[in-house]
């Protein structure tokens, strides 16, 4: 973000030798100006006509003259503005997603693709230090360029600021190379209003404004601001709200030192508002968690929110590394990128979700516009001092526009059973991985598949207990969706087993009759053709030694033929996959 420089304390004579003699003037006609320039001894160095705004060069006694004088509505040193680096820039990826994965985040990803197409209708202008055009997803593009303090089409970018900027707002999705901007195919109009070391002053804001409004840009992100304003940069936000250009500005980076408001950004939602009315949208950044920021500014001109802290983006290929750190893009072939943070990452953000909810619909107002985002975001409507109204939901914000619900992505679980084998199959759009997660008798839920691009497994379960399933799938941008559980019940009926003898015959031998019933606790559970077991105990172990099937009412019958002696005999059933074995009583019988 670019910090405004100065305070209003300062005296006349050191804001004079800081502003190098000039001075701004608000001028109310062209002979007022051209008076007070003879009356002055100055001389005028710039215009800004569209304001009646102007910059003399004067000795410092002038500036006393200047005041009194009709015509001139006011007269002010430049308002000084220097780079502020971002705070935690990061030289590694973000951990638990995508490269950039504020693309997912802000449900980015979800936005129809008609809609990214139909954006090309939308003009964003980037105000800032310039942007290397030839970075992929810039050139891509094809954007307009100018620079202010160049009077030229040169805005290369040797600061790197502007380029990060614009790669955020609108850098090409359909390239195939490196990041895309939230903006989809809406054209990059990037205006240079900083010096090459990132120096600006409110009169470079001011033109900037003026120029992109009269190029037709609908949409104007300015990722810098500072503690103070002045009358010139107010006119140019009244010129541009005139002409129905939505302003989207970063909020501030000094959440931790002191919190002091942030302009142009408390100029579009004014100090005090709580997000009611403003001219525009004031951005504060949120974490990978969905928080505020720790550096984000905060309080009653927050707007909204949008992810800023260790955002993905494309650099300058003029920018200093050591400022800039460079992060390898596996399957990248051009273009060089890194990660940034701070609310100048943010605003890009939205100003690329406005061009699509302006694509969506087209008969908006900018006023409605900055509505729609702001009812949408995260908070469902309701305000708070961190984030505004909550943190960029760009996918609903397009739907708000639409009339219509969001397509959210779904995974499909399936199975099979075969005996005591699942099979599940599922399968998402759109997904490179997915994870399978399974948990029995709800007990704590383990990870089965860490993460795979297989769309089905096969697993044996034990009878008796409950099995739930579920599957995760995650997309190109780090998105990640839940299937519903897939549930699998494996009743398992208690069996009650009696055994009976009767008719016994002989003297030196006995035949019996044994008789087994199969009692399963479960009514509905078939009772015929379960196969029981009868076993003999030798004094130390269990023998098999016959079997016989059960009849639909559940009876088994064995005749046998034992000779003398002792016998303890019982009836055993194996159990199955909803049943479980089963042991009769031990009968005793004795042949003399």
């Amino acid at each position: 973000m670019l910090e405004v420089g100065g305070t209003p304390a300062a005296s006349a004579r050191s804001r004079q030798s800081a502003a190098g003699g000039l001075t701004v003037v608000g001028y109310s006609t062209d002979v007022a100006l051209r008076r007070a320039a003879a009356r002055s001894g100055a001389r005028v160095v710039r215009r800004i006509r569209a304001l009646h705004v102007a910059v003399l060069r004067s000795p410092p006694a002038a500036a006393r003259v200047l005041d009194g004088l009709r015509g001139i509505r006011y007269s002010r040193e430049p308002v000084l503005r220097h780079e502020l680096v971002d705070p935690a820039v990061a030289p590694a990826p973000a951990l638990g997603g995508a490269y950039e994965w504020q693309y997912a985040a802000a449900r980015e990803n979800l936005v129809p693709a008609s809609v990214l197409r139909a954006a090309s209708a939308i003009t964003v202008a980037v105000l800032d230090t310039g942007a290397d055009v030839s970075a992929p997803d810039l050139a891509a593009k094809t954007p307009a360029t100018w620079s202010i303090r160049g009077n030229s089409s040169d805005v290369t970018d040797y600061q790197g600021h502007g380029t990060f900027v614009s790669s955020l707002a609108a850098g090409s999705t359909t390239n195939a190379e490196g990041v895309a901007g939230f903006g989809g195919d809406a054209k990059l109009l990037a205006v240079q209003a900083a010096a090459a070391d990132g120096t600006m002053t409110d009169v470079d804001e001011a033109a900037a404004i003026v120029y992109a409004v009269d190029r037709g840009a609908k949409i104007v992100n300015m990722s810098f601001g500072g503690p103070v304003t002045s009358p010139t940069e107010q006119s140019a936000i009244a010129y541009a709200a005139a002409h129905g250009v939505l302003l989207v500005a970063a909020a501030g980076n000094s959440g931790q030192t002191g919190n002091q408001p942030s302009y142009p950004a408390a100029l579009l939602q004014p100090l005090g508002s709580n997000g009611q009315g403003g001219v525009g949208l004031a951005v504060a950044a949120s974490s990978l968690t969905g928080a505020r920021a720790s550096f984000s500014n905060y309080g009653s001109y927050i707007s909204l929110a949008a992810p800023g802290e260790n955002v993905f983006g494309a650099l300058s290929s003029s920018s200093d590394p050591y400022h800039w750190p460079r992060q390898s893009l596996p399957g990248s072939a051009a273009g060089i990128y890194g990660y940034g943070s701070g609310t100048s990452f943010s605003s890009p953000e939205v100003a690329g979700a406005a061009a699509l909810v302006w694509a969506a619909n087209p008969h908006l107002t900018a006023a409605e516009v900055a509505e729609i985002l702001e009812q949408s975001a995260s908070g469902h409507g309701g305000w708070n001092q961190d984030t505004g109204y909550g943190i960029l939901d760009v996918a609903a914000a397009v739907a708000r526009a639409q009339g219509s619900p969001v397509a959210v992505p779904a995974v499909d679980l399936s199975g099979t059973r075969s005996g005591l084998r699942v099979t599940l199959s599922w399968r998402s759009p759109g997904a490179v991985s997915y994870r399978l997660s399974g948990s029995r008798d709800s007990a704590t839920v383990q990870t089965l598949l860490a993460s795979t691009t297989a769309t089905s497994s096969s697993y044996r379960l034990e009878p008796g207990h409950s099995y739930s399933f579920t599957v995760t799938a995650t997309d190109a941008y780090g998105l990640t969706v839940a299937s519903k559980p897939y549930v699998v019940v494996l009743p398992y009926s208690a069996v009650k087993l009696d055994l009976r003898a009767s008719s016994l015959v002989g003297r030196k031998q006995l035949t019996t009759r044994l008789q087994g019933t199969f009692n399963p606790a479960g009514k509905d559970i078939p009772r015929g053709d379960r196969k029981l077991f009868l076993e003999s105990f030798d004094g130390h172990s269990w023998h098999r030694f016959a079997v016989a099937s059960t009849s639909r009412t559940g009876v088994a019958t064995w005749t046998v033929t034992l000779r003398r002696g002792s016998y303890r005999i019982r009836a055993r059933y194996a159990g199955a996959e909803d049943l479980a074995p089963a042991t009769s009583r031990v009968v005793t019988l004795r042949v003399r």
